[in-house]
């Protein structure tokens, strides 16, 4: 552990508490957003499986203050579905992901967080039949999104947004959704040997700055300000992804 710990810079240290603390903001007021903001930047400082096994460890505490509201809101059947059709396909994901070479991750990260910035800024919406196997297709690819890029949130927040229900509602579904997702994906980390204590222990230390995060979001949050969080959110994801790009 000494000798991973020591390959991180502290200025590498402390742009990745940085981005902890902005994404568990972001997603304290919006209810997703972390790996949006937390992976481009820390992608430029940890190998791919490190940086997505740093932000799933850090993820399983930052959100803990929201969770028991969030159950009391969340839409529990599709919950149920999306979380079953995730963990089916995220092995696929992770897969996949072993394949991929640390300078191609990192880029990818930044261009799909760019592209769902633009489809979320252009209102494109999911416009099928939305019945129970829409769901379980949806958390498959949101499984097979999150094993090979970190990023289950895009196909859900997607769905959500076509939904004719309350922000309170769609905000809580996807919270508990990417908890779920956390939980799942260390267990198929461990199955497939990948999963350092070096790199859990450094996203438990990024708890911290995560959880004075979510705890600050969900201070902010306001449901009659919505379009202003959003702008917010937005703007923060949109600097993340594009410091992670091979340009500067």
């Amino acid at each position: 552990m000494p000798e991973i710990w020591s390959s991180l810079s502290p200025v590498g240290l402390g742009w990745i508490a940085l981005a902890a603390f902005v994404g568990g903001l972001v997603r304290g007021f919006s209810g997703f957003g972390t790996a949006l903001v937390f992976l481009p930047v820390t992608a430029q400082f940890l190998p791919p499986f490190a940086a997505i096994i740093c932000l799933t460890s850090m993820d399983i505490l930052g959100p803990l203050p929201l969770l028991r509201r969030a159950w009391g809101q969340a839409a529990r059947p599709d919950l149920l579905r999306l979380s079953l059709a995730m963990g089916l396909a995220l092995p696929l994901g992770l897969w996949v992901l072993g394949q991929v070479s640390p300078d191609i991750y990192r880029t990818a990260i930044s261009l799909l967080s760019l592209a769902m910035l633009g489809i979320l800024s252009l209102g494109l919406r999911y416009q099928g039949d939305i019945r129970p196997r829409a769901v379980l297709g949806i958390g498959g690819a949101a499984g097979f999104l999150g094993g090979v890029a970190g990023l289950p949130g895009p196909p859900v927040i997607l769905f959500y947004m076509a939904r004719p229900l309350p922000t309170t509602v769609i905000r809580a579904t996807i919270l508990l959704f990417l908890f779920v997702f956390d939980v799942v994906i260390l267990g198929w980390m461990g199955v497939f040997g990948r999963l350092e204590l070096a790199w859990v222990a450094l996203g438990l230390a990024m708890a911290a700055p995560a959880i004075a995060g979510n705890w600050l979001g969900g201070r902010l949050f306001d449901p009659e300000k919505e379009r202003l969080y959003r702008g917010v959110a937005y703007g923060l994801i949109a600097v993340s992804a594009l410091s992670g790009l091979p340009i500067w």
